[in-house]
């Protein structure tokens, strides 16, 4: 037998791995710098807002100073501390503030044990940060693009609001439709969106070359040195440049450390920087161009075709965070800081790819209420800054801290790192707390009701599981008394799945079963669901069994570990057992599920203050399902009852 080599097979696989490479970067494209892309329409218009409460002048150098400062902050926070260094921070290739969280809760040092927790909470602040982005981002960003409008047709300037409120709508009714199949063309898109402003930017440039030397940092520095009074201000709004930064980190479990990277170095970095300079020029060449510097810097007969782009990259960049905020809302309820949620898959291929009801209507709520009531982008701009810096501060310290405890990375290293990188992050805090009475206000007041409603529910989760598991008793102690003849409970055929929280007590539907109704089934499986500080767990490692003391008894114990990014599937996991691993064969066509419903009655023991026993009540009654949630069949599902005082 002879064998042919093909000489061109090491082509066609280069070939074929450069274009999975190219898929991957361009998917990138349509999904993580959404946010970040859009940012050129409404940065330099709000930084020279003749109405801002400390207006910047337009004079030369305050232009070259405040575009240098512009392009140094996005090469400061978005290239060195997202791109190059927090990146490299991932929980299983997921990133994001919750998967830095994680991180910080697998460290087990004594000392450093307790650091890591505050800091965690710090993250969960950080996180609830996040939730004002997600409510704020859609708001903002298609308000800016809409107001072009206003540039091509002044006439229409009333109808801005109620474009922007339908367009919103849309946005969040698709929703439950996935965005696997609208996902094909964002990134498509958003190519033609960052080609299309890069031109514009180049096109600006033209007119005033001179801008390019605001590339250099002395002109940020001495904007910064010798005009602080107006400089400092200004920070406020030349954080909304960065805006964004955080999908980069989120999305990375989606597309990949390298194909963000490149992406943001190739195309997005660029167009965005051609882009603001191009304004910049533009402003030098006449002050009046303030008004909207982005969609003036394209000729008259392509403003109209540049709002509609522009609001097709809203709604991308909105899109982005919606999904984004989905994803918080799931690891959060994974990680116990938030109820059990209902959540649905919306792509088969696309891991990660969820809807969250819930989330979905609260958003689209809040996105509306904060649309009407500032009516402008430019008035949102000190609420969108406030978000962005107290996430990306949170984030740069937890990092920081990963580095040393984790990586032992030298302090005096850490250190060398954090003084710049943090002192940027809190002079942009402290510039946007000037703006607290203008708007900022509000994502701190978003972020502190998040962050009161997560941690509530954390504590009122431990006080509640101590409390049914000392009603529950001993797990092992009741089946011996099944084993040994004391209990009255005779045996019936079938199978029962009783679900529990863990192996060391007994489920109360099991026991309300065997003391009340006297009975026990044939075969008995008791199941806990684990959720491990990883996204998702091999389904080689998905099944743990305790025969708890008897082998011949027909009762187990089964733990299912799932990680945090998936949702539980009781049964599809019990088909993975075999009849040797559970004492005889389960017969799950026909197996009935026993749930233990809890209902919590706010009590006299001082566990918690009572406005937050009345909070914990309440927020539970956002609970999903249980019977949908772990993939029950519904009519096979028994509910036993029962209370428990907070």
């Amino acid at each position: 037998m002879t064998t042919t080599d093909d000489p061109s097979a090491p082509h066609q696989h280069t070939a074929v791995r450069d274009t999975a490479k190219l898929a991957v970067v361009v998917g990138a494209l349509g999904v993580v710098f959404g946010d970040i892309g859009t940012s050129p329409i409404y940065t330099l218009q709000t930084v020279f807002n003749p109405a801002d409460p400390h207006p910047v002048p337009v004079s030369r150098d305050n232009v070259f100073g405040v575009v240098s400062l512009i392009f140094w902050s996005v090469m400061i926070i978005v290239t060195v501390t997202y791109v190059l260094l927090a990146m490299r921070a991932d929980n299983d290739g997921e990133g994001g503030i919750m998967a830095l969280i994680t991180l910080l809760r697998r460290l087990t040092a004594p000392g450093g044990r307790r650091t890591a927790m505050a800091l965690a909470a710090l993250g969960i602040f950080g996180a609830s940060l996040f939730f004002g982005d997600s409510m704020i981002t859609p708001a903002i960003s298609v308000l800016s693009a809409v107001e072009g409008l206003k540039v091509v047709q002044p006439s229409l300037e009333p109808w801005i609001v109620p474009i922007t409120a339908v367009i919103i709508i849309g946005l969040f009714l698709v929703q439950k439709r996935g965005t696997a199949a609208v996902g094909r063309v964002f990134g498509p898109v958003m190519i033609a969106w960052f080609v299309v402003i890069g031109g514009c930017g180049i096109a600006g440039i033209t007119r005033n070359p001179d801008i390019l030397l605001a590339l250099s940092p002395t002109y940020a520095i001495g904007f910064l040195a010798g005009h602080f009074g107006i400089a400092f201000f200004a920070l406020a709004a030349i954080v909304l440049a960065v805006t964004g930064a955080e999908a980069l980190y989120a999305d990375m479990g989606h597309f990949g450390r390298r194909a963000i990277t490149r992406g943001w170095l190739v195309l997005v970095l660029p167009a965005c920087v051609l882009s603001y300079l191009g304004q910049g020029a533009l402003i030098l060449d006449d002050s009046a161009n303030i008004s909207a510097p982005f969609f003036l810097l394209a000729p008259e007969w392509a403003r109209l075709p540049l709002v509609l782009l522009a609001t097709a990259a809203t709604v991308i960049a909105s899109q982005a965070v919606i999904t984004g905020a989905y994803s918080v809302a799931s690891q959060a309820a994974q990680l116990g800081y938030l109820p059990r949620l209902r959540i649905a898959h919306t792509s088969e291929s696309a891991i990660g790819q969820i809807y969250v009801p819930w989330i979905n209507w609260l958003l689209l709520v809040s996105v509306l209420t904060l649309v009407f009531a500032f009516r402008s982008s430019a008035a949102l701009a000190y609420a969108f800054g406030m978000a962005v810096t107290g996430t990306i501060t949170i984030t740069t310290v937890l990092f920081l801290y990963v580095a040393h405890a984790k990586w032992r990375t030298p302090l005096w290293v850490v250190l060398l790192g954090a003084i710049p990188l943090v002192g940027v992050d809190l002079l942009f805090v402290a510039a946007n707390l000037t703006k607290l009475v203008h708007g900022a206000w509000l994502p701190l007041l978003i972020a502190l009701t998040a962050f009161t409603i997560m941690t509530t529910w954390e504590k009122g989760r431990e006080i509640v599981t101590a409390a049914r598991e000392k009603r529950e008793g001993s797990l092992r102690e009741f089946v011996d008394t099944l084993q040994n003849g004391e209990s009255e409970a005779i045996t019936v055929p079938g199978t029962a799945v009783f679900l529990n929280r863990g192996s060391e007590t007994a489920p109360l539907a099991m026991r309300a079963n065997a003391e009340h109704n006297h009975v026990r089934h044939k075969q008995i499986v008791i199941l806990s669901i684990q959720t491990e500080p990883v996204p998702r767990v091999p389904e080689d490692h998905r099944i743990t069994v305790d025969h708890l003391g008897y082998g011949d008894d027909g009762i187990v114990h089964v733990t299912a570990s799932y990680g945090y990014m998936e949702n539980p599937d009781v049964p599809r996991a019990l088909a993975q057992l075999d009849p040797e691993q559970t004492e005889g064969a389960l017969d799950l066509a026909h197996a009935s599920y026993f749930l233990s419903k809890i209902e919590l009655l706010p009590g006299d023991s001082p566990t918690m203050a009572a406005w937050r026993k009345r909070l914990f009540i309440a927020t539970s009654h956002i609970t999903a399902d249980a019977a949908e949630y772990f993939g029950l069949p519904r009519e096979r599902t028994v509910i036993m009852g029962s209370h428990i005082e907070v």
